[in-house]
């Protein structure tokens, strides 16, 4: 068996959710289960109801139209949308009353979007002469705990989930993104949840192989709205991938690879719009390039902090204590960096002015701090910079002819990446200029 799994912009509107039938119908002798995300739009749309609500204003209308729209445009029977709509009013109207938006109703809330879009497609799949059951994910066994909006799946659950997908009728075409707790209520996986849920289930299943298709042509050698001369990748390590997704890259979230990895099974990146192209092979181990590195990625509007102890605490008990300060105000970091007594630090995120302020007011009782916003991470990733000296300089001395000053450096230990700090007014110069040099480096 394989997963396929559609993202929103691979379902925004009929043409498309009738390239994805023919994407699936062409797999039929692999035995694919889908994996969709809600239809393009939809989750802005339920956020945007859900916000309405807590203002008193409970209006479906723009929700139920655009479902309504499309099932006309698939020549479906629209009927099964109406209970839906009804239920998603009726959870609204609680919002309304009660002044009130938690994390369970709001998952509660955006599981919606998928449960219609399952829905939706499972039916033009049978439309089209192609046999489909949906199935709402938490209702085969995605067991998550509770916490609502970023919820992780729990152990032992895939026996269940593989038994429901290979007694559905035809193609399974399943949620993404949903999953329930212990106490029943529905969830959400958070950031590239579908991507995860498809993992999840391929794990279960123990597929051949996972694919994600998307918009774009895979991983890249850098962001192509910077760079016109980024390339396609053709095959990256799970650690690559994952390392290139934490630094920055859209396409995939490390969480995603997870379930992958455990099993040793292999995801591809595929594009809905070129299904010719060979996509993006993300394998156990790295395939090397003749290349120094495989890609540049980069993360914007981060925040730099720097610790410095009057007292002399030592680096180690600076650090720890700084970062479970930052926990406590739920700010994550991406990188840091000690020496005698300070401590440098960057976030995962740019952060409201209120909770930086609480931060660094916190942060003031081990030391002088200070902090600076608008920064970025640009990070240079690849198995081929493993045991080769003189990256770093390279690296660094093509950011100074670029006039490109890094404030900050890290390197993993296991030597594929490469971190920099520096100005977000940067960002474009230095992709640029590290790309180049990839492109024009061979070992």
């Amino acid at each position: 068996m394989i997963v396929m799994k559609f993202g929103g912009s691979s379902l925004a509107n009929a043409d498309k959710i009738r390239t994805v039938i023919d994407l699936v119908r062409r797999e039929l002798d692999r035995y694919p289960a889908v994996v969709v995300s809600a239809h393009g739009g939809t989750t802005d749309k339920l956020l945007f109801a859900a916000r309405a609500a807590l203002s008193g204003k409970v209006d479906v209308s723009a929700v139920e139209k655009f479902h309504l729209d499309l099932a006309r445009s698939l020549g479906v029977d629209p009927s099964p949308i109406a209970p839906m709509i009804e239920q998603l009013s009726k959870i609204l109207q609680g919002v309304s009353l009660v002044d009130e938006l938690s994390p369970r109703t709001l998952d509660h809330i955006m599981s919606f979007g998928e449960r219609l879009s399952a829905m939706m497609v499972a039916s033009a799949m049978n439309a089209a002469g192609l046999p489909a059951t949906s199935l709402n994910s938490f209702e085969i066994g995605l067991r998550t705990d509770s916490h609502h909006g970023h919820a992780s799946p729990l152990s032992d659950i895939d026996a269940d989930i593989a038994a429901a997908v290979r007694a559905a009728r035809g193609v399974a075409v399943i949620t993404g993104f949903l999953g329930r707790d212990p106490k029943g209520n529905i969830t959400t996986l958070g950031r590239s949840g579908s991507d995860f849920s498809a993992s999840i289930v391929g794990a279960a299943l123990q597929a051949t192989e996972i694919q994600i298709w998307t918009d774009v042509n895979g991983v890249m050698t850098a962001d192509p709205s910077i760079d016109s001369r980024a390339e396609n990748l053709p095959v990256l390590s799970f650690t690559e991938a994952s390392e290139l997704a934490y630094y920055g890259a859209e396409v995939l979230h490390p969480s995603t690879l997870v379930p992958a990895l455990r099993k040793g099974i292999p995801v591809r990146v595929l594009n809905t719009t070129k299904p010719q192209d060979p996509g993006t092979l993300i394998v156990h181990s790295p395939v090397l390039t003749q290349r120094m590195a495989k890609s540049v990625v980069y993360k914007e509007d981060v925040v730099l902090i720097h610790i410095a102890s009057p007292r002399l605490m030592s680096a180690a008990r600076l650090l720890s204590s700084s970062i479970e300060r930052l926990a406590t105000h739920g700010v994550g970091v991406h990188l840091a960096a000690t020496s005698e007594a300070t401590v440098s630090m960057v976030t995962d995120r740019s952060y409201s002015p209120e909770v930086l302020e609480s931060v660094l007011e916190d942060l003031g009782r081990l030391g002088n701090v200070t902090a600076e916003t608008g920064k970025a991470i640009v990070c240079v990733v690849g198995a081929e910079m493993q045991g080769k000296a003189g990256t770093a300089g390279r690296i660094l001395a093509t950011l100074g002819d670029a006039g490109i000053t890094a404030r900050m450096i890290s390197q993993s230990a296991s030597e594929i990446n490469i971190a920099l700090v520096i100005d977000g007014t940067e960002i474009s110069r230095a992709v640029c200029a590290l790309h180049g040099l990839l492109l024009c480096n061979r070992e």
